[in-house]
């Protein structure tokens, strides 16, 4: 099958890209301004590719020709497609026994529980100047929004107040950005590194009282002797932290357990084999800030999550910066996708933790990665090829007008406002199609 087409599938709007498993669905192609539409008294030709399961061994296989109408320039298409996986429509014009390719356009998929739901990309673990950053914590939310984010917390080394400046900072601005509190958590004299997202309150601060190491040591004679040989106190002291994080209705991060730095891994092995046994934690973080030269760090994560839930275990992950600066390495190399029916904060925690998420490396000049449950995975490389593109670059305009906002220059707040509500739309609109 020839892949030479008359124009690309970017100059093309799709609708919808995603569709209901087992039910007929309209789809509508229609060249975008830069292209003259389909012409009605031409003959066109559109035929369905499944991309996983094909009815032939025959290589040069032809899928079932799809009815289809020309009205006003858009191409309008009825298919059925039964399975859960990605679909390519191959239209061609046909011209006697000539036949001109036209362009392929994908469509995906979904059973009931996953088209029920909404993909938003998201940054959980990130540092601003109040730390060991460089930017000021609004100027970091503004730039999460630049590069496509729909929710992020600023995470700052033992510190809530910074996550709290950078939601106060656009309190009053018209933007869709969800800003959520959170901070990197570090427990006294215990090496785990722990995120608290969306928390209603600080951890750390929880330190500083009477009575932590009393109830940590109560905690500890409750939970007797760990797994693996861990540290007792080390081992209850990060259940304390996880235990803390629900209850403030927060969600609690183990974050990077294959960290090296100063000649050793940071997170003893005893301590990650314990927890990842117990699982007191509600997200792992699998894939997190490592340079290029630490990509290894990475990979040992990934390959232990892999042999845990090889063994049964099921484990919530989510993908993360820890970027400290927005025009350093890092800043949008990691982060999740979360299939959520809203970016509220107990939609995404609610399905971040039943497992509707996947962690992406995208590091800049490489090949996009994705990590997690393989459905999730094929989905997610469809989402960022075909959906995110088309978002983030509306994300791009309300960052930058966000970053105008911030240094207060006049016009921000009326182009915040114009824009408000246009991602959603256009998100409602490439996953239903209204």
């Amino acid at each position: 099958m020839s892949t030479k087409t008359s124009f690309h599938p970017s100059d093309a709007l799709v609708l919808p890209k995603i569709v209901r498993c087992g039910e007929m669905s309209t789809i509508s192609i229609q060249k975008t301004s830069r292209q003259a539409g389909f012409d009605t008294s031409a003959e066109y030709r559109a035929t369905l590719y499944p991309s996983e399961e094909l009815d032939s061994p025959i290589w040069d296989w032809k899928g079932p020709t799809l009815p289809m109408q020309v009205q006003d320039g858009t191409l309008t298409l009825k298919a059925d497609f039964p399975r859960e996986q990605r679909y390519l429509i191959v239209v061609e014009k046909v011209q006697g026994k000539q036949v001109e390719p036209v362009g392929e356009f994908a469509i995906y998929a979904l059973a009931d529980d996953l088209y029920e739901r909404l993909p938003f990309k998201g940054d959980m673990h990130m540092h601003s100047n109040k730390s060991d950053g460089v930017e000021t914590p609004a100027y970091v939310a503004a730039m999460c929004r630049k590069i496509g984010l729909d929710f992020m917390a600023l995470t700052d080394h033992g510190q809530y107040a910074p996550s709290l400046e950078a939601q106060q900072a656009f309190r009053e601005a018209p933007i869709d950005l969800r800003i959520y509190p959170g901070e990197e958590v570090h427990p006294p004299e215990n090496p785990i590194h722990i995120v608290n997202f969306g928390g209603s309150y600080s951890i750390n601060e929880l330190f500083e009282r009477d009575g932590y190491r009393e109830e940590v040591s109560r905690l500890q004679a409750k939970l007797g002797k760990p797994p693996a040989g861990a540290n007792p106190y080390w081992y209850a002291s990060s259940v304390w932290c996880f235990e803390k994080i629900r209850q403030a209705g927060g969600l609690g991060i183990f974050c990077h357990p294959y960290w090296f730095a100063n000649r050793m891994i940071r997170i003893p092995e005893s301590l990650t084999t314990a927890l990842l046994e117990t699982q007191p934690y509600d997200a792992l973080e699998l894939i997190g800030g490592y340079f290029r030269k630490e990509a290894w760090s990475n990979n040992w994560q990934v390959s232990r999550y892999y042999q845990e839930t090889a063994g049964g275990r099921r484990i919530p992950i989510v993908g993360v910066s820890d970027a400290h600066g927005c025009h350093r390495d890092l800043f949008g190399w990691y982060y999740t996708i979360v299939l959520a029916p809203s970016t509220d904060l107990e939609d995404l925690i609610t399905s971040i933790k039943a497992g509707y998420s996947v962690a992406v490396e995208a590091i800049a000049g490489e090949t996009v990665h994705v990590y997690g449950p393989f459905r999730l995975v094929k989905y997610a490389h469809f989402l960022i090829a075909e959906v995110f593109p088309a978002l983030d670059a509306l994300c791009r305009e309300e960052g930058d007008a966000m970053i105008a906002y911030h240094y207060g220059k006049s016009g921000a707040v009326e182009q915040l406002r114009q824009m408000q509500g246009k991602t959603g739309r256009l998100r409602q609109l490439l996953c239903r199609g209204n």
